[in-house]
C-alpha cells in the first residue's frame, strides 16, 4: 500500500495505535487512527512500520456445537477479514487484531456465529460501488446470524442473548457497512434485525436476509398478488429459490414456472414450481404461456420481457435492462424478516445452503472464488465463525 495523505470517519476501524507517526504529527487521544499492513492512517502524513499485523488462518472450532453465552466478556480485538484496496480475492486477509466495533445508541453488537455471501459481495469487493462505498478497508459480509451481546441505549425489541439475523446494511451499495459481517462481531441498527426463526440453525439462518427481501422487494414492486403467474430464472440461486417459494406460498401464485440447470430441475419443484424448464435445453422464448411477471436473477431481460403478458413486468437483478423491465437496490428491513418469520417457521419457506458449504472462517477467499463461479445452489455460507 503506497503512504499518502488520508483522514478517516466515525466509522473507520481502529486497529492499533502502536506506530510511530512522522514528527510533524500530532494527535490527541480523541483523534481517529488505525493501522493496516504497517500503514498507521490518521488526519495528518503517515509513516511506514515494518512491523504487519499477524495473519492467521486457523478457525477457533470445528465442532458444529455453537455455545455464545452473552454476559461473555466482550474483547477489544477480533478476527476479521479485510481488504485494504479492490480487486480480486487475493485482496482479502483474515487478520487477527482488528477492533471490535463500537456500538451506537440504536445499535446491538452481535457475536456473529455465521455469515454468508451475496453476488454483491464479491462486485463491491472489485470496486464495482466504489462510488458510493464506505471507505477503504473494508470487512465484507451483508448476511449474519448470531446471538445480541450488548445493546444500545436506545433499543428497545431486543436484548443481550437474543438469537437475530440481518442484513446489516440499510443500503446496499450507498455507504454499505465498513464492519459488514465476516468477522467475530458486528454492530447493527436495531431496525434491521429480527429474532431468528426458532426452527432453523444459525448457518441456515444467515443466507437468508438479503436474498429473502430481495425476493420479497420484488414481488412489491411488481405488484404481484394471489391469482397471478410468474417465470423465476436462476430457480435454484439464493433469490431465485426465494422467489418461488414466496409467490407460491405467501402471495398465492396461481402458477410458478422456473429455470434451471438438469440436475437442479427436481429442487425447483420441490421449492414450489409449478414447471420446471431446462434451461439448457429449452429457450424460454418459445414457452407457450405468458407470465403476469418475470423475476430475473440471471441477466436475461432482453428475453424476459418476451414472454410477459401484456402490461406484465420484468424485474431484473443484473445484467442489462430492456424495457420495460426494471432494476432496483434492496433496502434492508428487519420488519420484512419479522413478517416473513411465520412462513419460515411453519416450514413453507425455507433456506437453501449450497451443499459445498458452509464454508469454515479460514476458507472465505474460498467460499468467495465458488460464489463467482455462478454455480452456487441457494447460498453459500460461512459457518462456523470463532
Amino acid at each position: 500500500m503506497n503512504t499518502a495523505l488520508a483522514t478517516t470517519t466515525a466509522t473507520t476501524p481502529i486497529l492499533r495505535r502502536d506506530t510511530p507517526l512522522l514528527h510533524h504529527c500530532s494527535l490527541t487521544a480523541k483523534s481517529p487512527v488505525f493501522r493496516l499492513n504497517g500503514v498507521r492512517f490518521g488526519s495528518c502524513v503517515q509513516t511506514v512500520s515494518k512491523k504487519f499485523l499477524r495473519i492467521s488462518a486457523s478457525s477457533q472450532s470445528t465442532s458444529a456445537a455453537v455455545n455464545v453465552t452473552a454476559d461473555a466478556s466482550i474483547p477489544k480485538e477480533m478476527k476479521a477479514w479485510v481488504y485494504s484496496e479492490y480487486g480480486g480475492v487475493d485482496v482479502l486477509k483474515l487478520e487477527s487484531d482488528i477492533a471490535v466495533p463500537e456500538v451506537k445508541e440504536d445499535q446491538v453488537l452481535i457475536k456473529v456465529v455465521a455469515a454468508a455471501l451475496n453476488p454483491v459481495d464479491a462486485k463491491r469487493r472489485q470496486g464495482k460501488f466504489k462510488a458510493t462505498d464506505s471507505p477503504l478497508p473494508t470487512v465484507p459480509g451483508y448476511d449474519v446470524a448470531g446471538v445480541v451481546v450488548k445493546v444500545g441505549a436506545a433499543v428497545k425489541d431486543f436484548k443481550e442473548g437474543d438469537e437475530v439475523y440481518a442484513n446489516v446494511s440499510e443500503k446496499a451499495l450507498e455507504g454499505p457497512k465498513q464492519f459488514g459481517s465476516l468477522g467475530e462481531y458486528t454492530a447493527v441498527e436495531e431496525k434491521l434485525l429480527a429474532l431468528k426463526p426458532k426452527n432453523i440453525d444459525f448457518a441456515q439462518a444467515a443466507g437468508l436476509p438479503l436474498a429473502i427481501e430481495t425476493a420479497d422487494e420484488g414481488l412489491v414492486r411488481t405488484e404481484f398478488s394471489a391469482g397471478k403467474s410468474i417465470l423465476v430464472l436462476n430457480g435454484a440461486g439464493g433469490v431465485g429459490s426465494l422467489v418461488i417459494q414466496l409467490a407460491k406460498h405467501v402471495y398465492g401464485a396461481s402458477k410458478v414456472a422456473a429455470t434451471a440447470s438438469t440436475g437442479k430441475l427436481e429442487l425447483v419443484r420441490s421449492l414450489g414450481a409449478d414447471l420446471a424448464i431446462d434451461y439448457t435445453k429449452e429457450n424460454i422464448e418459445d414457452l407457450p404461456d405468458k407470465y403476469d411477471v418475470v423475476f430475473d436473477a440471471i441477466g436475461m431481460c432482453d428475453k424476459a420481457v418476451k414472454v410477459i403478458k401484456e402490461g406484465g413486468k420484468v424485474v431484473a437483478l443484473t445484467g442489462a435492462v430492456t424495457p420495460p423491465g426494471f432494476r432496483f437496490v434492496v433496502t434492508s428491513n428487519g420488519d420484512v424478516l419479522k413478517k416473513l418469520n411465520p412462513y419460515i417457521e411453519s416450514g413453507e419457506v425455507k433456506p437453501v445452503v449450497d451443499p459445498k458449504g458452509p464454508f469454515p472462517f479460514s476458507r472465505v477467499a474460498d467460499a468467495f472464488s465458488y460464489l463467482e463461479t455462478n454455480h452456487a445452489t441457494g447460498k453459500v455460507v460461512v459457518y462456523p465463525i470463532p
